[in-house]
């Protein structure tokens, strides 16, 4: 097993990490945390990033995903109606506050840990190799394309991969994340105007819409059904 050395921490025992992840989740979760984790790495030493911390945020990210809602909604207040309504949407952030509490602080890898339910925010290469690895591990069935992309074009990967997602959504009537959008508009395709003919509608527009927000079909036991949508 892979020892990872984080600046705050020093050298930690990853069987460690595991094995308290492993009794947070179901079994089936497990094996779609392991499947992520080692797409992560892979992906991050294609791409010049991280890949212990790839890895290490990999096997951390959905530590929180099993927990019941009340406990999803106390380890992370909601920010928005879509957090209230559909407490899975939190499972990220209630991983970090679950992981800062028990002493592990490396930032780069909370923050991948935090954002793989909505989107990179921008600027943390570990960020998107954990979320592309989360929507396009093997065990999904889904999103080939963005994973075989990664291999050698991780903005490339990232931008097609939060493009169909918000244009999923979009085109169902579901409301996207604010969180999402956020991490849409940090694009540089976005940024540059290269992709203009797919602007998702301010979040405003969408609350008289369907309120299901991306995360409910985030799953890694859920039967996916868009070409980009986890």
């Amino acid at each position: 097993m892979t020892e990872v050395l984080s600046p705050e921490q020093g050298l930690l025992d990853w069987l460690v990490w595991e094995d308290r992840v492993r009794l947070m989740v179901r079994p089936r979760r497990f094996e779609h945390v392991l499947r992520v984790a080692e797409l992560a790495r892979h992906i991050a030493l294609s791409n010049g990033a991280d890949p212990e911390r790839a890895y290490a945020a990999g096997i951390l990210h959905d530590i929180a995903r099993d927990l019941p809602d009340a406990e999803l909604l106390r380890l992370a207040p909601p920010e928005c109606d879509i957090d209230s309504a559909h407490p899975l949407a939190l499972h990220g952030r209630a991983a970090r506050t679950l992981l800062t509490r028990w002493g592990y602080h490396d930032p780069v890898v909370l923050e991948a840990v935090e954002d793989h339910t909505t989107g990179p925010r921008g600027g943390n290469d570990v960020a998107a190799c954990v979320y592309i690895a989360d929507v396009s591990e093997p065990g999904r069935g889904v999103n080939a394309d963005i994973r075989e992309l990664a291999a050698h074009d991780l903005t490339g990967a990232l931008e097609r991969a939060i493009v169909s997602k918000v244009t999923y959504l979009q085109g169902r009537g579901i409301q996207v994340h604010p969180r999402t959008l956020q991490a849409y508009y940090a694009l540089p395709c976005i940024q540059q105007e290269s992709k203009t003919s797919i602007m998702p509608k301010p979040s405003s527009e969408l609350s008289s819409q369907s309120n299901t927000p991306e995360s409910s079909s985030a799953q890694p036991d859920a039967t996916p059904r868009g070409p980009a949508q986890p």
